[in-house]
């Protein structure tokens, strides 16, 4: 289906997230911190990249902003998932250019069918 770039600095997370998307047929590339998932995003033309906020280095809303703002870039959709759950956090989300945010943890078939919505 989608070819998607997973950056989330949890292992068990990333593992879980990966292996929904696979089972959903989406090819997945993982990185565990932003700088090395924007050069998956920007190496393998991703669909659609699935952004944790909490992240070594670089956060996740940077990361964020840093795509919306990159012509070769800005058409890709970023699905927030962190565990920053106050409004603020999605607002800000929002606003750097996220085009949904999704408080963890995520139920798989909600994540899935949204994910499938943004790709199709």
């Amino acid at each position: 289906m989608a070819r998607i770039v997973l950056i989330e600095d949890s292992p068990t997370d990333r593992a879980v997230f990966g292996q929904w998307l696979r089972k959903a047929g989406h090819e997945v590339m993982e990185a565990d911190n932003a700088e090395d998932g924007l050069a998956l995003v920007r190496e393998h033309a991703a669909q659609l990249v699935l952004m944790d906020v909490v992240l070594p280095g670089m956060s996740g809303f940077q990361a964020t902003r840093a795509l919306a703002r990159d012509a070769t870039t800005r058409h890709i959709p970023v699905v927030i998932v962190s565990t920053k759950a106050m409004e603020t956090d999605k607002t800000w989300g929002m606003r750097q250019g996220a085009a949904d945010y999704i408080v963890k943890p995520p139920r798989e078939d909600e994540l899935i069918a949204r994910i499938n919505e943004l790709v199709a």
